[in-house]
């Protein structure tokens, strides 16, 4: 689920790249599950993966046995495991930097498209700060970096003429079928040009993505504790069912129209002092004015 306003980035990279916008958003939703930012250290950050076996190779000997008395580098692919928290990676990537700033960003997948900080060269930026950055600067940088690695690697036709196997032995390697990617971009690209059917904004139990972000941080606004990580898991729909209950709604976990509609109502207090100061607050949460 992205944000109406995420969509509109990604389908704007799309126009400027010649890729077709539904296209380039199911490779977003598949990369990303729909989610854009993670909140780290205050800040709205791109989602990151650091692959402990590039960097690895990346180091020279005695940096290299830094790493790997710290746990940061292994010849081996998935020997290095991720944090399943983003601000765990970030602070993974931190104390990588540390060791050798441009090999730890290089060993880092960046963004809505998970775009390799190696690619730095390739991809015609100055050096590997010049990718980071796009991706720090927000959705439209983050899908300007995917749009640009698709066209960069020859993947332009075989996305524009729905060619899911190829586009998933370019963009996600020789073993794209053992996760069935291609299948999986089909279905996404389905989705994408069905468009959204009467109560597909409904949030329950396994729904992903920015709008349940922005749930879970109007949630925590209101007094209702749950982590803002934009899955909905038992914690948020516990929130929910809680919310619910105190408002005279079915305590079913389920956030649809009419649970999201007494949301927001609640975020409008009737005393006029509170609401600027919290949407203000959002704004800075969300990224938004």
């Amino acid at each position: 689920m992205f944000s109406k306003q995420t969509a509109d980035e990604i389908e704007k990279a799309a126009s400027e790249f010649g890729l077709e916008p539904a296209a380039l958003l199911a490779i977003a939703e598949i990369e990303s599950a729909g989610q854009v930012f993670a909140r780290v250290d205050g800040r709205n950050e791109p989602l990151i993966r650091f692959e402990g076996h590039y960097f690895d190779r990346r180091l020279s000997d005695d940096r290299q046995a830094r790493a790997r008395a710290a746990g940061l580098a292994s010849p081996t692919a998935g020997a290095v495991a991720n944090p399943r928290g983003q601000a765990a990676r970030w602070q993974m990537l931190e104390q990588a930097a540390g060791i050798d700033h441009q090999a730890a960003h290089e060993s880092t997948s960046w963004g809505l498209g998970q775009v390799m900080g190696a690619h730095w060269l390739w991809l015609g930026f100055d050096n590997v700060d010049g990718l980071v950055a796009e991706a720090r600067s927000g959705a439209a940088g983050q899908a300007r970096l995917m749009a640009r690695y698709i066209n960069k690697a020859g993947l332009k036709d075989a996305l524009n003429g729905h060619d899911w196997e190829a586009v998933g032995h370019g963009y996600n390697g020789p073993g794209f079928r053992k996760n069935n990617y291609h299948t999986k971009l089909a279905e996404a690209y389905r989705r994408q040009i069905d468009g959204p059917a009467p109560g597909d904004l409904t949030m329950q139990v396994g729904s992903r993505g920015e709008l349940v972000t922005e749930l879970q941080e109007t949630l925590v606004a209101l007094g209702y504790p749950v982590d803002t990580d934009g899955i909905y898991g038992p914690g948020t729909a516990s929130a929910v069912r809680t919310f619910q209950a105190e408002h005279g709604l079915a305590a079913d976990g389920i956030a649809g129209e009419r649970t999201q509609g007494a949301i927001r109502t609640a975020l409008q207090p009737a005393t006029g002092g509170l609401w600027p100061a919290l949407r203000s607050w959002l704004a800075g949460i969300f990224g938004r004015s």
